[in-house]
């Protein structure tokens, strides 16, 4: 996975996001909308001078710039919950260097008594979601697996441990290769973000729906996109020669996510869940047009299994409905 690639659709998304956020009459926002542009003007500039690197200097400007100064007001309104005025204070000042406008704090810190539930949430993160504890375990233990082989991107490597071979599958009879893949990936970054993106997207879908139907969830949709990449490369609408990654599952996630959410729409803030879930794939789908490494056929036939398991494995009631990009 190209790092470098991957730095550079963030510096160009990212702010791109904000802008269309930030960018209403007035100036409660200015701080982020000029950090957004700058971090595009940087982006953009290394990328005329130094494309080889363009990524990694626009992603050193989103962390600086974006990223950096949002976990900054996060904290700043904690230590302010908390009643430590002087912390938020000297971090506050530190942060108007680069955002100088006072009233950006709204953009990205949450109100005191919504950061005190927020923070109540995170001390229970995993309280109600075992299953994805156990999912990030499992794919953590077999990266180490893959490690204790040698180099984790040799296909050799990856073909003797179990990848996704089209061929394998459907000459040789290989089916558990369906399986296998979607613990195995090509490399630590691939691992860190796919861990990332399940630790997002996981507990609050499992304390809505239960441990059950999401470990469920999880395995078909993953079976569902090897299942769908073979498919698609026996047709010839895709050349898959070999596939390894949990990011069908994830994708599975986001799938069952739009389920559940379209299912129960009438549910407060559901609609506007179901507005973010949207951006997500949009955001994704981009990201596998911009990057030929990636596989979109096993990201949507993931993200459709997930779809369909969302509608039928979603409890008939719910008391509310947690949010699937916050926890």
């Amino acid at each position: 996975m190209d790092l470098n690639h991957i730095f550079l659709f963030l510096a160009v998304v990212s702010p791109l996001l904000v802008l269309a956020r930030a960018w209403r009459p007035g100036g409660p926002y200015r701080g982020w909308r000029l950090a957004a542009l700058v971090v595009l003007a940087i982006t953009g500039i290394g990328w005329i001078l130094f494309r080889a690197a363009a990524g990694y200097i626009g992603g050193g400007a989103w962390f600086a710039l974006l990223f950096l100064p949002a976990i900054g007001l996060r904290k700043m309104t904690e230590f302010a919950a908390q009643g430590d005025y002087k912390s938020a204070r000297k971090l506050g000042v530190a942060l108007q260097i680069l955002h100088p406008s006072r009233n950006d704090r709204e953009f990205f810190a949450p109100p005191p008594v919504e950061h005190e539930i927020a923070r109540q949430d995170r001390r229970r993160h995993f309280q109600h979601a075992p299953a994805v504890l156990i999912f990030i375990l499992l794919n953590a233990v077999a990266f180490l697996f893959e490690i204790s082989f040698g180099d984790w991107t040799d296909p050799e490597i990856l073909h003797r441990i179990g990848a996704l071979e089209p061929y394998s599958v459907v000459v040789q009879g290989q089916y558990w290769r369906l399986f296998t893949a979607l613990f195995l990936h090509g490399g630590f970054a691939h691992l860190l973000f796919n861990l990332f993106a399940l630790y997002v997207l996981g507990p609050p879908l499992e304390r809505s729906i239960g441990g059950v139907r999401f470990a469920v969830c999880y395995l078909i949709s993953g079976l569902a996109s090897s299942a769908g990449v073979v498919a698609l490369t026996v047709i010839g609408l895709v050349h898959v020669a070999q596939l390894v990654g949990a990011s069908g599952c994830i994708m599975g996630i986001v799938g069952a996510w739009a389920g559940f959410l379209l299912r129960h729409r009438h549910a407060p803030h559901a609609k506007q869940r179901l507005g973010n879930v949207l951006m997500i794939v949009s955001i994704q789908t981009a990201f596998d047009l911009s990057t030929p490494q990636v596989s979109m056929a096993a990201h949507l036939c993931g993200l459709i299994a997930g779809f369909f398991l969302g509608l039928i494995l979603a409890p008939r009631a719910v008391a509310g409905v947690d949010d699937p990009g916050r926890d």
